[in-house]
């Protein structure tokens, strides 16, 4: 039988493990023989997730074999993929962002909303299969809605996104509230992490315009202080990346979950940053009031200001 390997984009965020192992679950049922994988290590909110509802992570995927089956999850452009992706045979796409160079010699399902989570349309599958939603996978999909969310703060969240969260809390048999709280501040401790491990915690890499080759990082956390104090030493890393990678423009989003604000250090194309939000960038930085979507406030408020 055909082996499908599910999996999302690299620096995989919340839901891009969730919704792989989701995929991967709801495909078995169907009777198909599917594995979850991950592009890279799981930040803190997603262990702090996958050990409370007793979920092993996903094995890390390295390269894809060619001709190897897929069904992507949470992404769908090329650059955020799997290495080897371009030569693999891809069966299903479910996401949520905008779609942009992506390309298939054969017809494929393809399952995108502009909802604030790949995991929110991942419920309605289960439901038009009529497949039951076990608790683990149910309060790993829910714990993806919240963080894609920031638990329903941001711009991104849709009334299907609240109540399908809600619909899962019951199933996963947790307080939304209590448990979210708890699993964004997860998500905030960055203590023991590298510079070169804080920027590519959750990182994608787009081309805006088909002409500013970008990457695009972000953070959350309780405090953009505590963040900053360690400004010298991801300059370094996000002048690494920049040069390593051959990118235009980095732009590192320091996220404050609690008052819905955003620091951002940025290198580069800094007269599209300071066009794009009506800000002066000095000493490589920016305060960016309100802007907590990357998906929303930034990949396509950047590009639409691009010459």
């Amino acid at each position: 039988m055909e082996k499908l390997l599910v999996f999302g984009h690299k620096s995989p965020d919340t839901d891009s493990i969730a919704s792989s192992i989701a995929m991967a679950f709801l495909q078995t049922k169907l009777g198909k023989t599917a594995v979850p994988y991950r592009l890279g290590n799981v930040s803190k909110e997603t262990e702090f997730a996958l050990d409370y509802f007793k979920v092993g992570a996903p094995e890390l995927l390295e390269k894809l074999d060619e001709g190897s089956s897929v069904i992507l999850v949470d992404h769908n452009e090329p650059a955020q993929s799997a290495d080897g992706v371009e030569k693999s045979n891809i069966k299903m796409v479910v996401d949520h962002h905008r779609i942009s160079g992506f390309n298939t010699s054969d017809p494929l399902y393809y399952y995108a909303e502009p909802v604030g989570c790949t995991s929110t349309i991942l419920y309605k599958l289960f439901k038009s299969h009529s497949i039951d939603i076990p608790s683990y996978i149910a309060g790993l999909m829910l714990s993806a809605i919240i963080s894609d969310t920031l638990l329903f703060k941001s711009p991104t969240c849709t009334t299907e996104d609240k109540v399908i969260a809600e619909n899962l809390a019951k199933i996963a048999g947790v307080d939304i509230e209590k448990y979210g709280l708890a699993l964004l501040k997860a998500g905030t401790d960055l203590s023991g992490f590298t510079a070169e491990e804080l920027v590519n915690l959750d990182a994608k890499q787009v081309t805006l315009q088909d002409k500013v080759k970008a990457k695009i990082s972000q953070v959350n956390t309780a405090d953009i202080d505590e963040v900053m104090v360690r400004k010298p030493e991801i300059e370094a890393a996000l002048l690494k990346e920049k040069d390593s990678l051959g990118l235009d423009l980095v732009f590192f989003l320091i996220t404050d979950i609690i008052n819905s604000n955003s620091q951002v250090i940025t290198f580069g194309n800094n007269e599209l940053v300071e066009k794009s939000y009506s800000v002066k960038v000095e000493n490589n930085t920016a305060f960016l009031p309100g802007v907590v979507s990357r998906k929303k406030q930034v990949i396509p408020v950047l590009t639409a200001n691009v010459d």
